[in-house]
């Protein structure tokens, strides 16, 4: 386990109420349940490992990353190499006859589905429920009155040339298989000004079946409910959350969950480009006349409010920093694909120690799978990491990076030339056809150590800087990096450590803390 990690973040203002986002970094297309007086999370890991991350809180305000559901993506000559917009994409989790479930979408091979009787695990093996291309966002639903279930989809227009539409079946009570050929629930080409139908959470109440499902673009969409007697429809609509008068651009996609004083509240994320998609939280009520939902301020997000009604719980949020105890990584690192045997080198002390992997593909971090990967923190913090480089082959190098479509890094490096000692160097590329070029070079380090900072301000804008111990302390290295996110996935901190291709091991670079603060 990791020792407590610092806190850039915290939603909870001491006072009984929060700010939005309660979740100020990239947890994706959230979706939540609650068991008693526990609530969890889950959120789209695209194609890292491990996958599909599990939040818990008591108040729906402080949250605490508690592990993850998936060990590795199948089918895994697909993720041996990094997929970064594939995988995994907009879990839906749920709680039925005392078991959790999660079913999601992958966009290339179809539904899968894992259950688990404790939340921590074990999970079982992914079972796929349905197979095809372009299958996204699928949500399951148990009638606790009749006993049937359901399971209800999206699709990608670009593996199945379908978009803008939701597709339901019926399913077997065990999960595992549907019983029709499926039907189309909504077809928003039918709805004047809708586009991008996506998303869909399934709910029952007062004997109607309810979907929640955004439409209208990931940066600039509104959230949908939609309601009908029966599950085949027909439905009828209504937008229910929008951005209106607030800087809260395409508040959308999420999940609505009751609390034990029987308050509703609704989950969603909002696109902020290299910080990915950050949860925000809002009170959600049911009209009396009407009965349709009301999300937020009379259909606004809001920024400040009064907290739920729940037990009292400490400040949180999931961990950034680490001091890597006993030679081992924290919950919230990730791999860039399924991992390897011998990436890390297990010993008894402290600190991070990352073999030297021979690759021909050094050059590019975006192509590299051992490269160990978290979210942004927060929109402005500072994040260090102490460095010692290990290797004796020429070529070897280490660093800390921004990665994301275009990728910066600073570390160490043993020159190619087979020159003597040990260098920093500040690397960038800036467009996904170009390969890493220098923005500083050449300066030594004697002791084949640095201590690394990364300074991001507004608009993820990151300044690097190094101490090589020569008694000049730190120093700024290169000009300011703009971070960017891939398409689906926010920009990432990264460690990493390679070698030219070659035989036998080529050392390790040694990690010794990775400290984030305001």
């Amino acid at each position: 386990m990791s020792a407590p990690a610092e806190r850039p973040w915290t939603a909870d203002l001491g006072d009984g109420t929060y700010r939005n986002p309660v979740l100020n970094a990239d947890w994706s297309d959230p979706d939540v349940v609650r068991v008693g007086e526990d609530f969890y999370l889950t959120a789209s890991s695209f194609g890292r490992v491990p996958g599909l991350p599990l939040l818990h809180s008591r108040d729906l305000v402080n949250w605490t990353l508690i592990g993850h559901a998936l060990d590795r993506l199948e089918p895994a000559a697909d993720f041996a190499v990094p997929r970064h917009d594939c995988g995994v994409w907009a879990p839906s989790l749920r709680h039925h006859a005392g078991r959790f479930w999660i079913f999601w979408g992958d966009p290339d091979h179809g539904i899968q589905q894992i259950n688990a009787e404790d939340v921590r695990g074990p999970w079982s093996a992914p079972h796929l429920v349905k197979a095809g291309k372009g299958l996204i966002d699928a949500c399951p639903l148990w009638d606790e009155e009749t006993g049937e279930a359901y399971l209800v989809h999206a699709w990608a227009k670009s593996r199945s040339g379908i978009k803008n539409r939701l597709t339901g079946h019926r399913m077997s009570p065990d999960g595992r298989e549907l019983l029709d050929e499926g039907k189309t629930l909504i077809d928003a080409d039918t709805i004047p000004g809708w586009f991008t139908l996506e998303g869909p959470k399934l709910y029952r109440r007062d004997g109607e079946f309810w979907i929640l499902a955004p439409a209208g673009g990931v940066s600039t969409g509104w959230q949908g409910a939609f309601r009908s007697r029966e599950f085949f429809g027909p439905y009828e609509e209504r937008v229910v959350l929008a951005q209106g008068r607030t800087e809260v651009n395409g508040p959308h996609q999420g999940g609505w969950v009751t609390t034990p004083a029987g308050e509703d509240w609704f989950l969603h994320f909002q696109e902020r480009g290299a910080y990915g998609r950050v949860v925000h939280l809002q009170p959600m009520r049911w009209d009396a006349e009407d009965g349709w939902p009301v999300i937020g301020d009379g259909g606004e997000p809001v920024t400040v409010h009064t907290k739920p009604v729940a037990p009292e719980q400490s400040a949180a949020a999931p961990a950034s920093g680490d001091s890597f105890p006993g030679g081992r990584y924290g919950r919230q690192w990730q791999w860039t694909a399924d991992p390897r045997p011998g990436w890390t080198v297990e010993h008894g002390g402290d600190g991070l120690r990352l073999s030297c992997v021979r690759t021909a593909y050094a050059h590019d971090l975006r192509a590299l799978p051992n490269v160990l990967v978290q979210r942004l923190p927060a929109e402005t913090f500072t994040v260090e990491a102490d460095l010692t480089l290990g290797s004796e082959v020429p070529g070897a190098k280490a660093g800390l990076a921004v990665l994301g479509d275009a990728f910066s890094w600073i570390g160490l490096e043993r020159p190619a030339d087979g020159a003597d000692g040990i260098r920093l160097v500040h690397r960038y590329a800036e467009t996904v056809a170009e390969h890493e070029r220098d923005a500083e070079h050449g300066r030594a380090a004697p002791d084949g150590t640095a201590r690394l900072r990364i300074e991001v301000t507004a608009g993820a804008r990151c300044r690097f800087f190094a101490d090589t111990g020569d008694g000049a302390g730190f120093r700024a290295s290169g000009q300011v990096f703009a971070a960017t996110p891939w398409r689906w996935v926010g920009a990432l901190l990264g460690l990493f450590a390679t070698a030219p291709p070659g035989t036998g091991p080529a050392g390790t670079a040694c990690f010794t803390g990775f400290r984030t603060t305001p």
